[in-house]
């Protein structure tokens, strides 16, 4: 391949990635074109996108930007994978599939992480955090947590005296 052809290949390739800030590495090599198909179906359902690169052509096209170090001693080809609503529920559904027998020779190979080079190993890790939408679950029940207590410590004399009320005019009903 010629310098232009390959300059070409990378610009491309450059474009691509405009504004990929996070993404992982895999190895999809040894899945027959139909699991490669399903795969891809699968990922594009969630959101997320597979490139697969020479690794030359990736360095040359990630030069200088965040994902430049997941291509520090990568060999062959491999396939970048980014998207999805973010870097924790990307490394999940990826660990995954890593785990399907369907796709035994889809392979984790790392990642990158805030400018922030990543082994498989840790990619594990950060696939058990809990994603962007538990955090803000999490964080909503905290804010809304101490109104609710004070809600129900408000409401709990009114309704005890509100049953007194019933009670005393059903009595008084009876008695009459």
């Amino acid at each position: 391949m010629s310098k232009y052809v390959k300059q070409l290949v990378s610009d491309e390739i450059r474009k691509r990635l405009t504004g990929v800030q996070d993404a992982l590495l895999v190895n999809i090599i040894g899945l027959n074109t139909d699991k490669t198909f399903a795969l891809r179906r699968h990922l594009r359902s969630k959101d997320i996108h597979i490139l697969v690169v020479k690794n030359s052509l990736a360095r040359r096209a990630t030069d200088g930007t965040s994902l430049a170090h997941a291509f520090e001693g990568a060999g062959g080809s491999l396939a970048l994978c980014w998207g999805s609503t973010d870097f924790v529920q990307l490394a999940k559904e990826i660990t995954e599939i890593v785990k399907d027998p369907q796709y035994e020779k889809f392979e984790l190979c790392g990642g990158v992480m805030d400018r922030e080079k990543l082994s498989s190993d840790r990619v594990q890790e950060i696939s058990k955090w809990p994603s962007r939408a538990e955090q803000l679950s999490m964080l909503m029940g905290q804010i809304l947590a101490p109104g609710a207590n004070l809600l129900s410590q408000l409401n709990a004399p009114g309704g005890a005296l509100a049953s007194q009320v019933k009670k005393k005019s059903e009595g008084e009903e009876v008695a009459g």
